[in-house]
């Protein structure tokens, strides 16, 4: 109880600096649960819940989400379960849809709210790792008394945000616990779990938004693998993730005006007349490549003869081998 009032006071007077909350974004959250939510922090409150109903319609929204996510929580929960921690996957309004947890731990966590149907927004539950990561739309690590409510601070939480095919905010992963032994260190591994989880969420995401295209890795720093492009047979960009968009200065006008792939990437520009000769090259080689090079199969194929099949292959440079 001492702790917990203790807490409370630390929170009022950390939040009355206003210069606090532009250097921490803890106390920046803990000025919102004040201001904008009307909580205090020495209130007993778990969650909201959501009726069954609602649930099952959260759930029927996010279907998509629920499927894609569902292999990388078995494999991270595989990884961190048997540490003592719960998985939940959440919308992007902090409802908690799917979890994954140790069935001998069940009760300790249903008992904070650490259960589906659960709504973790900041507004339902202060400062917390799901709510803040969607509220500030960023990774974060919630460290016990970070927490803004004194009823959580035995709570360690870290969430990263995941985001739809169109680079925006649709969801929320977090691992959480309460062991007395978690520290600081032990939660910054936790962290990069969650992340790398969140982020093959999106990738599975993108893909599935965008199935049958081809799929292009953009060059640039940090995670490569975060920037992927869709692209169409004719080399025009269908969709692009956020680290992507940002990358190359995307957004969705440019995607939907159809803008090349190639002219995105800024790569060495050519001419008209070059891009139909080597679109022409590229078609052919295609072609002689499915028929194991032999140049009268290609030829039939392509409803042409043999001699003008070979014209066109010294026109553009395509040596028999």
């Amino acid at each position: 109880m001492h702790n917990q009032i203790a807490h409370a006071e630390r929170v009022y007077a950390s939040a009355q600096q206003k210069s606090a909350a532009a250097s921490s974004p803890i106390i920046a959250s803990w000025q919102r649960c004040m201001s904008m939510y009307q909580l205090t922090p020495e209130q007993k409150r778990s969650p909201l819940r959501l009726t069954d109903y609602e649930f099952q319609m959260a759930r029927e929204r996010s279907a998509q989400l629920i499927v894609e996510a569902s292999d990388e929580l078995d494999r991270l929960f595989l990884t961190i379960g048997k540490a003592g921690c719960c998985l939940l996957l959440t919308d992007s309004k902090g409802v908690a849809l799917d979890r994954r947890g140790a069935g001998s731990e069940d009760k300790d966590f249903r008992n904070l709210g650490l259960w589906t149907g659960a709504v973790w927004s900041e507004a339902s539950a202060g400062t917390n790792g799901i709510g803040t990561a969607i509220a500030d739309e960023r990774s974060v690590s919630i460290y016990r008394d970070q927490h803004f409510l004194s009823s959580n601070i035995k709570l360690s939480c870290t969430s990263a945000p995941i985001r739809d095919h169109r680079g925006q905010l649709t969801a929320a992963l977090d691992i959480s616990t309460c062991r007395d032994d978690v520290n600081e260190a032990a939660l910054a591994i936790l962290t990069q779990a969650v992340r790398d989880a969140a982020l093959r969420i999106e990738t599975n995401l993108f893909r599935s938004a965008f199935r049958g295209s081809r799929i292009v890795m953009v060059p640039c720093g940090g995670n490569p693998t975060a920037a992927l492009l869709a692209v169409d047979k004719d080399d025009l960009i269908l969709g692009a993730t956020r680290a992507a968009r940002m990358a190359l200065k995307l957004d969705d006008a440019l995607i939907q005006a159809g803008i090349p792939a190639s002219d995105a990437l800024h790569e060495e520009g050519r001419d008209s007349g070059a891009d139909l000769m080597e679109a022409e090259r590229a078609a052919l080689r295609r072609v002689l490549s499915r028929n194991n090079g032999n140049v009268s199969q290609a030829a039939q194929h392509l409803g042409i003869s043999r001699a003008t099949l070979h014209r066109k292959m010294k026109k553009l440079s395509l040596h028999q081998s």
